[in-house]
């Protein structure tokens, strides 16, 4: 059992190898749990060396959250406490899971996406949460300290709703609403940022705009990959395929999927709007160099007589008629100057400048 920051380690291991793959850690893992019915709440912060025992047990839903996923030994110890199978906890401390579910005898498994946007740097921070839902409790593996459920359990303090007096499925439900939810969060701060990217794009495009640009393009394929698998989990959940799931949950989860829908079709709308902008920038430039070209062309052209003319007086023959003549020198300034202020005249007429 080892932690490291890549997966190459994995290589010719047997399947079921609990080796964390993501970002090595040394903070100290958390497991909090909050049990609850009808009547009654406890939540309990556990601290190490955990006693798991107390996790699960009497008639009470029980919600495990277990923070840093680096420490394989607790999560191995859930897993054997909770009869979960090697292979999913193996996904479980592999950070570069796809968003999916799986369906075992007992319980479900599922991986998601957790997303925030952070306006200052322009990034989006994404987290792996996995949830394990079975009879009388959900664990969910979060790799660091703090998420998005702080509504959750607020709802379950308050005893507001049918969250208390309901499952271990309408509690992945909630979990799963306000984490698709806050992709709507991370979208608006996403949107706010292309609207002044608009702004900028008509009145000073500039090279610093396309890097921004780039960036949002970045966010915006890493943003599809973690909903693009939406549809395919919450259809799964939807079909009601496991006991776990009752008949009366499987509307909220068809909720779900239609909150994850539009997501889906924002996203894509987002990038097309940042291709679209990158494809006006590129015709701005060029359209810019154009303008460019034909000022330098013009005076190129105009130049081009007066060069002529200027050439042949500047010859050394001795015998040239118009050398001697008293008003040789204005004479040629006059005709330089109407030949260049005619051709001008005649670029304005034809709207070349």
């Amino acid at each position: 059992m080892r932690s490291i920051t890549g997966g190459g380690l994995k290589s010719g291991l047997p399947p079921g190898s609990l080796i964390h793959v993501g970002i090595a850690s040394e903070e100290e893992a958390q497991l909090t749990v909050i049990k609850f019915n009808p009547d009654s709440l406890h939540m309990m912060d556990l601290v190490k060396p955990f006693n798991l025992e107390s996790c699960i047990e009497g008639d009470t839903v029980s919600w495990i959250n277990f923070c840093g996923i680096h420490d394989i030994a607790t999560v191995a110890a859930l897993g054997e406490r909770l009869s979960i199978h090697p292979l999913v906890l193996e996904d479980i401390v592999n950070t570069r899971q796809r968003p999916k579910v799986e369906i075992y005898e007992g319980y479900i498994y599922i991986v998601l996406k957790m997303l925030s946007y952070d306006r200052v740097e322009a990034r989006l921070d994404s987290e792996q949460v996995s949830l394990i839902m079975g009879p009388g409790y959900v664990v969910t593996f979060q790799e660091r300290p703090g998420d998005v459920f702080d509504p959750v359990r607020q709802r379950l303090r308050a005893g507001r709703g049918r969250i208390r007096g309901s499952g271990p499925d309408y509690l992945t439900y909630a979990l799963m609403d306000v984490i698709v939810d806050n992709y709507f969060i991370a979208l608006e701060a996403i949107e706010d940022q292309i609207e002044g990217i608009e702004d900028e794009l008509f009145s000073k495009p500039s090279s610093r705009l396309v890097a921004t640009i780039h960036n949002l393009k970045r966010v915006m394929i890493v943003l599809r990959k973690a909903v693009w698998p939406l549809r395919e989990i919450l259809l799964g959940l939807e079909r009601g395929e496991s006991d776990v799931i009752k008949t009366s949950t499987v509307p909220y989860f068809r909720d779900v999927y239609d909150h994850s829908i539009q997501v889906i079709d924002t996203v894509e709308s987002l990038r097309d709007v940042l291709s679209g902008y990158l494809d006006i920038y590129l015709t701005s430039v060029s359209n810019r160099m154009n303008e460019i070209m034909k000022v330098l062309t013009i005076m190129a052209t105009i130049f081009i007589p007066l060069t002529f003319i200027a050439g042949i007086y500047g010859m050394n023959f001795d015998f040239m008629p118009e050398l001697k003549w008293p008003w040789a020198y204005p004479a040629l300034w006059g005709v330089m100057l109407v030949i260049g202020g005619g051709m001008i005249w005649i670029f304005r007429r034809k709207k070349w400048l």
